[in-house]
C-alpha cells in the first residue's frame, strides 16, 4: 500500500528524467520491475522506462531555445547547450589536451591512448571501447531492428540511422563546412570533406607508409600488400580485392559463398526503396558486416560491397541516366556527376592550391594540379619507362606502342585511341563549337583551346622556362621551347632523314615530297600545306590584324608579326650567327643569313630552274612567270605581286615617311631607303663584284654593274617596240612613253605658290622643294655620291649618272615624232 502511495506523487513526472532517490528509495524501488507495453523491455525505475518509451512514441519534449532542436532527455539538451552553443568543453585530456563538453566523452577518449575495450560480445568475443557499441554489435548477431521509418518503412538496428536515413526523404543537411559552405547529411562525412581543404591524412599504411585521408582506403589498400582477393565471381571467375576487416594478429577474414548469397538476399529487401540514391549510410558495425557480403552484377560478373555501387555499375549495362541538369538539360547516371557538372554553370571552384591559390571544381583535379609543383609522376610506363602524373594519361600513351585506335568515327572511320580525341574529332563534322569565351565572344570546339585562349586577355603565362627565364601561356610550347637550348630534334622524315624539333614541323615538311596542299581559300582557291598559312592567307581577303603594339599602337594579322615588330622598340636581336657572330631579331632571319655562309640555295623554280636561298623569295619569283599581282591599293587600285611593295607604295598616297635619318634628319617611306642612304655618310660598300672586285653600297647597283659592264645582258624587253633594258625600274619609266601614263601629281609645291622655304645655310640660296636643297649643298662639300658603274665616274645628282650611261650604252631614248 505504501509502495502504490509512493509512486502516486511521483505520476504527474512521468515526463522528466530528474528523479532523485535516497539510497533507500532506490533500493526499494529496485525491487520493482517496470515492463515496456510495447516490446517487453523490462527496467528497474519507471522513470527509464519513461525514457525509454519515448524511443517508441518518438516524442521529445525538451526543446533548445537558441536552435529549436529537440531531445527526448533533459541531460540531453543540456549536453547540447554546452557543446554547441557555448563551446564549453571544460574536460581535459591529460595525454593530448584534447577538450570534450561532457566527462563520459573524456572518458571513452581516454581509451583511445589506453586502447581499453571493457565491453565484451559472449557470442563472439569481440569487444568494444563503449557499452552503446556493445549493444549494436549485438543487433549483428540477433538481426534485431527496432526502428523503422514511417516513410517507406525501412528497419533499422540503431536509431541514428533511422535519423540519418529519414534526410534521404526530407533531403535535410545540417552538417555545413564553413571554408566552402558545402552540407552534408551526416557529420563524418563533412569531417572527411575538411580532410580536402586541409590535406590531412591520418590513416597510414605501416608497409610501405603511404598516407590516406579515410580508413576504408587503408583497408582497401592494405589488401595490395597482401595480395588478397578473397571474393570471387561464380559467373566470370574474377577475383576482387573488398574492405575485409582485418582482427588483430588474424589474417585477413573471409566467408563462404553461401552465407554471402544468404545474406545477400537479406541486404536486397533492406535496400530495394533506394535504388536510385548513392547515400546509402551504415554505421561502423553494418559496414563490418556489409563487408561480407557480395552483390553481383548478373551481366558482367562484376561484384560489389555494396547495393547502392551496383546499381550505379548497372547503369553502364542499361544506360540509365536519372539525373538531370535544369539548366541545360544534360543527363548524368551518378548524382556526383551532376553536382560537378553544376559547378560548370556556377563557376563554383571550391578546392584551392595552397600554393599558388589556383582553384577547381573537383577534388581529385586539385590533386592532379598538386604533382604540377611537386613533379611527381606515380605512373610508370613498363615499355619505355615514361612516368607520367595522371595514370590516364598513362593509358593513353600505351596507345603509342600497342597501336591501338579503339575510338572510331561513325562518319569517315577514322580511329583514335583516346574517346576524348574522337568527341573533339567529330566537331570537325558538325561544326559545333560548344565553348565560347566571354569576354570576345570567339568560340571553340575544345574545352581546352578556350583555356588557353582566355591567356590572351589576361596575359597569364604560367609555365617558366628554367634556363631562360621565358614564360609560355602553354606547357607544350615550354616544351618545345626547351629544345632550342637542348638542341633535341626527335622528329625524324623517313624519306630524307632531316630532322625536326616538332611534330608537327614533320607533318608539314612531308607535304614537300606528296607535294599535298590540303587547306583551301574558299574566297580564291588558292590552296596551303600547313592549316595555319591558310589562316593567315585569309586576313590578306579580311584586312583582319587583331594583334596591336601597345607601344606604337600599329596592328599586325600575325601574333608572330607582333613579337618580332616588338624587338623594333626594344632593340632586342636575341639570334646569333655562330660563324660571323651578326645578331638578327628573327629566327628565320638567322636561317636565311647561313645561307650567305654556306651558299645553299634548296629552293628551285620548275620553270627557269633558278634557286633561291628563302622560300617566300621563290614564291616572289614565280609571280614572274604567272604575273599575279594579288596585292591591291585600295586608293588608286594598282596591283603588286609582294606586300611590302603594297605598303610602300601606300606611302605615296600618305606622304608618310616614318623613317628618319639621325645624322641629316632625312625621312623616308621604306627602312631599306634609309639603310641605303645611311651609307651615304657611312661610305660602307659592302658589295662586291666578284669578277672586278669593285664595291658598291647597293645590291641592285652591283646588279645593274653586271649586266652592263661584264655580261651586257638587257633581260627586260619592251613589248610594244621591242627595245631591251638591263633594269626593270628603266623597262618600267620607258613604257610610259607609249603609254603616256604620269603617276606624279603635284599638290600645289613652292613652285606654284612662288614658297622658298628650304635655305641653304652655305650660300643662302633658297629652294622651293627639298631635293634641290640637297644638290646645292653637295656642290659646297663636294660630295658626289652616285657612281657611273662602268668608268667610276661620280655625280652629285642621280639624273646626271642616268644621262652620263647613255654615252657608254648609246641609248637614245628620246624620237621625234615629225
Amino acid at each position: 500500500m505504501e509502495n502504490e502511495l509512493y509512486w502516486s506523487e511521483i505520476e504527474c513526472k512521468r515526463e522528466s528524467e530528474e528523479i532523485d532517490f535516497s539510497d533507500e528509495e532506490q533500493n526499494e524501488k529496485g525491487k520493482t520491475a517496470f515492463d515496456c507495453d510495447i516490446c517487453g523491455k523490462s527496467f528497474s525505475q519507471k522513470a527509464k522506462l519513461v525514457i525509454h518509451e519515448r524511443t517508441h512514441t518518438g516524442e521529445k519534449p525538451y526543446h533548445c531555445e537558441i536552435c529549436g532542436k529537440s531531445f527526448s532527455r533533459s541531460e540531453n539538451l543540456t549536453r547540447h547547450k554546452s557543446g554547441v552553443h557555448t563551446g564549453e568543453a571544460p574536460y581535459h585530456c591529460e595525454i593530448c589536451d584534447k577538450s570534450f563538453s561532457q566527462n563520459d566523452h573524456l572518458t571513452m577518449h581516454r581509451r583511445v591512448h589506453t586502447g581499453e575495450k571493457p565491453y565484451h560480445c559472449e557470442i563472439c568475443g569481440k569487444s568494444f571501447s563503449r557499452n552503446n557499441n556493445l549493444t549494436k554489435h549485438k543487433h549483428v548477431h540477433t538481426g534485431e531492428k527496432p526502428y523503422h521509418c514511417e516513410i517507406c518503412g525501412k528497419s533499422f538496428s540503431q536509431n541514428e540511422n533511422l535519423t540519418m536515413h529519414r534526410r534521404v526523404h526530407t533531403g535535410e543537411k545540417p552538417h555545413h563546412c564553413e571554408i566552402c559552405g558545402k552540407s552534408f547529411s551526416r557529420n563524418e562525412h563533412l569531417t572527411n570533406h575538411k580532410r580536402v581543404h586541409t590535406g590531412e591524412k591520418p590513416y597510414h599504411c605501416e608497409i610501405c607508409g603511404k598516407s590516406f585521408s579515410r580508413n576504408n582506403n587503408l583497408t582497401m589498400h592494405r589488401c595490395v600488400h597482401a595480395g588478397e582477393k578473397p571474393y570471387h565471381s561464380d559467373i566470370s571467375g574474377k577475383s576482387f580485392v573488398k574492405s575485409n576487416i582485418q582482427e588483430k594478429g588474424n589474417p585477413l577474414c573471409t566467408v563462404t559463398r553461401e552465407r554471402k548469397i544468404m545474406e545477400n538476399e537479406l541486404r536486397r529487401s533492406e535496400v530495394e526503396c533506394k535504388r536510385e540514391s548513392e547515400e546509402i549510410d551504415f554505421s561502423d558495425e553494418e559496414k563490418i558486416e556489409k563487408g561480407k557480403t557480395l552483390y553481383d552484377c548478373d551481366i558482367c560478373g562484376k561484384s560489389f560491397s555494396r547495393k547502392a555501387k551496383l546499381v550505379i555499375h548497372e547503369r553502364t549495362h542499361t544506360g540509365e541516366k536519372p539525373y538531370h541538369c535544369n539548366i541545360c538539360d544534360k543527363f548524368f547516371s551518378r548524382n556526383d556527376h551532376l553536382t560537378r557538372h553544376k559547378r560548370v554553370h556556377t563557376g563554383e571552384a571550391p578546392y584551392h592550391c595552397e600554393i599558388c591559390d589556383k582553384s577547381f571544381s573537383q577534388n581529385d583535379h586539385l590533386t592532379m594540379h598538386r604533382r604540377v609543383h611537386t613533379g611527381e609522376k606515380p605512373y610508370h610506363c613498363e615499355i619505355c619507362g615514361k612516368s607520367f602524373s595522371r595514370n590516364d594519361t598513362l593509358t593513353k600513351h600505351k596507345h603509342v606502342h600497342t597501336g591501338e585506335g579503339p575510338y572510331h568515327c561513325e562518319i569517315c572511320d577514322k580511329s583514335f585511341s583516346r574517346n576524348d580525341h574522337l568527341t573533339v574529332h567529330k566537331h570537325v563534322h558538325t561544326g559545333e563549337k560548344p565553348y565560347h569565351c566571354e569576354i570576345c565572344g570567339k568560340s571553340f570546339s575544345r574545352n581546352d583551346n578556350l583555356t588557353m585562349h582566355r591567356r590572351v586577355h589576361t596575359g597569364e603565362k604560367p609555365y617558366h622556362c628554367e634556363i631562360c627565364g621565358k614564360s609560355f601561356s602553354r606547357n607544350e610550347c615550354l616544351t618545345k621551347h626547351k629544345r632550342v637550348h637542348t638542341g633535341e630534334k626527335p622528329y625524324h622524315c623517313e624519306i630524307c632523314g632531316k630532322s625536326f624539333s616538332q611534330n608537327e614541323n614533320l607533318t608539314i615538311h612531308r607535304h614537300v615530297h606528296t607535294g599535298e596542299k590540303p587547306y583551301h581559300c574558299e574566297i580564291c582557291g588558292k590552296s596551303f600545306s600547313q592549316n595555319n598559312t591558310l589562316t593567315k592567307h585569309k586576313q590578306v581577303h579580311t584586312g583582319e590584324k587583331p594583334y596591336h603594339c601597345e607601344i606604337c599602337g600599329k596592328s599586325f594579322s600575325q601574333n608572330d608579326n607582333l613579337t618580332m615588330h616588338k624587338h623594333v622598340h626594344t632593340g632586342e636581336k636575341p639570334y646569333h650567327c655562330d660563324i660571323c657572330d651578326k645578331s638578327f631579331s628573327q629566327n628565320d632571319s638567322l636561317i636565311k643569313h647561313k645561307h650567305v655562309h654556306t651558299g645553299e640555295k634548296p629552293y628551285h623554280c620548275e620553270i627557269c630552274g633558278k634557286s633561291f636561298s628563302r622560300n617566300d623569295c621563290l614564291t616572289k619569283h614565280k609571280r614572274v612567270h604567272t604575273g599575279e599581282v594579288p596585292y591591291h591599293c585600295e586608293i588608286c587600285g594598282k596591283s603588286f605581286s609582294l606586300i611590302d611593295n603594297l605598303t610602300k607604295h601606300r606611302h605615296v598616297h600618305t606622304g608618310e615617311k616614318p623613317y628618319h635619318c639621325d645624322i641629316c634628319d632625312k625621312s623616308f617611306s621604306r627602312s631599306d631607303s634609309l639603310t641605303k642612304h645611311i651609307r651615304i655618310h657611312t661610305g660602307e660598300k659592302p658589295y662586291y663584284c666578284d669578277i672586278c672586285g669593285k664595291s658598291f653600297s647597293q645590291n641592285d647597283t652591283l646588279t645593274r654593274h653586271k649586266i652592263s659592264v661584264h655580261t651586257g645582258e638587257v633581260p627586260y624587253h619592251c613589248e610594244i617596240c621591242g627595245k631591251s633594258f638591263s633594269r626593270n625600274d628603266t623597262l618600267t619609266q620607258h613604257r610610259r612613253v607609249h603609254t603616256g601614263e604620269k603617276p606624279y601629281h603635284c599638290d600645289i609645291s613652292g613652285i606654284h605658290t612662288g614658297e622658298k622655304s628650304y635655305h641653304c645655310g652655305v650660300c643662302g640660296k633658297s629652294f622651293s622643294d627639298g631635293p634641290r636643297l640637297t644638290v646645292c649643298k653637295y656642290i659646297h662639300s663636294s660630295v658626289k655620291p652616285y657612281h657611273c658603274e662602268i668608268c667610276g665616274k661620280s655625280f652629285s645628282q642621280n639624273g646626271r649618272v642616268t644621262i652620263h650611261i647613255r654615252i657608254h650604252t648609246g641609248e637614245k631614248p628620246y624620237h621625234c615624232d615629225i
